[in-house]
């Protein structure tokens, strides 16, 4: 296999966390959509459990839906970041978009970890968070074949572990040059579902021109699930994005003044999405609202949308 994957995965932690840097609290807070001005307290994070169980409310009102609190920290086409280049294999491009989507969730998810000094749990804990919630939605976990519900905090964590797993699976993932046809991850998925793992979901692209002899990465070793795997981790992100905004928006995100950064992150994670068919427009409904204002404001570029990539394939 080319060493285009292997070059961009260096680096990359066997899901190491980095709590020790946590964010920097701005030197003005922003104002509260609710309350109005919040002071830039030390300890402003212990009376702000209140937060998080009003996010949890499903009847709450969800201000990230709305234009005026959401802002992006960056400009610029996202395309630019998401399009593959022509003089790279599209496996190994997908992977190291899966890398990179992972690489910035993960940022957001150590914001929610965070452990108060005072009481020692994170923001996101079994009080706060008793189910991986997004709104009205409720998310489950396999155990012991079924479906169960966990809190948030062990749902994310869970899916952090099976995502780098899969990111460092030689059969999934490789970066070595491969001899004939790789083994699938079938049965490795099958290990999964056992162990409480989530199972990928979905299809090929239809318009990719793929068959059951050809598929996506074939050429640089990748197993013929492979986009399918990519499709299963990238729906598992989304996921957790959703939990983020819904449960957490609030607090910690708006109070430290990091949601236009948390937009940036899912505005290039769903022009990602869409422009190679990886997540399926009814696993984003609990996001559409706001997908729907990034796409008015061009934030998610047009030809991202409809799987940009496969149509531009379709038409050359």
């Amino acid at each position: 296999m080319a060493t285009f994957f292997q070059s961009v995965r260096q680096g990359f932690g066997r899901g190491g966390n980095n709590k020790n840097n946590p964010p920097k609290s701005p030197a003005q807070a922003p104002q509260d959509p609710r309350t109005g001005a919040m002071s830039n307290s030390p300890s402003l994070s212990n009376s702000l459990t209140i937060d998080n169980l009003a996010a949890n409310d499903p009847d709450a009102p969800k201000y990230f839906f709305q234009e005026k609190y959401a802002p992006l920290n960056v400009r610029g086409n996202f395309l630019t970041l998401c399009a593959c280049p022509k003089n790279v294999e599209i496996g190994e491009w997908l992977a190291h978009q899966i890398v990179e989507q992972y690489r910035l969730l993960h940022g957001m998810l150590q914001v929610i970890q965070e452990v108060n000094g005072v009481t020692g749990v994170q923001i996101c804990n079994e009080s706060t968070c008793p189910t991986m919630s997004a709104g009205r939605l409720t998310y489950t976990w396999l155990v012991d074949g079924r479906a169960a519900k966990i809190s948030a905090p062990k749902f994310i964590n869970r899916v952090e572990k099976w995502i780098v797993s899969k990111i460092h699976d030689p059969v999934m993932f490789p970066t070595e040059n491969v001899n004939g046809i790789p083994e699938t991850a079938a049965l490795r998925d099958a290990a999964a579902a056992a162990s409480g793992a989530p199972v990928p979901e979905g299809a090929n692209p239809g318009a990719n021109g793929t068959g059951a002899d050809e598929w996506i990465g074939k050429s640089s070793g990748f197993p013929q699930t492979f986009y399918k795997d990519c499709q299963g981790i990238m729906k598992q992100m989304f996921r957790c994005y959703a939990h983020l905004y819904h449960a957490h928006w609030l607090n910690p995100f708006w109070h430290i003044n990091k949601h236009d950064i948390l937009n940036m992150c899912f505005v290039h994670f769903v022009t990602v999405a869409k422009y190679y068919q990886l997540v399926s427009d009814k696993e984003m409904e609990p996001m559409q609202p706001l997908i729907d204002l990034f796409i008015k404001q061009q934030r998610v570029p047009p030809e991202a949308l409809n799987g940009g990539h496969w149509a531009q394939q379709a038409s050359t």
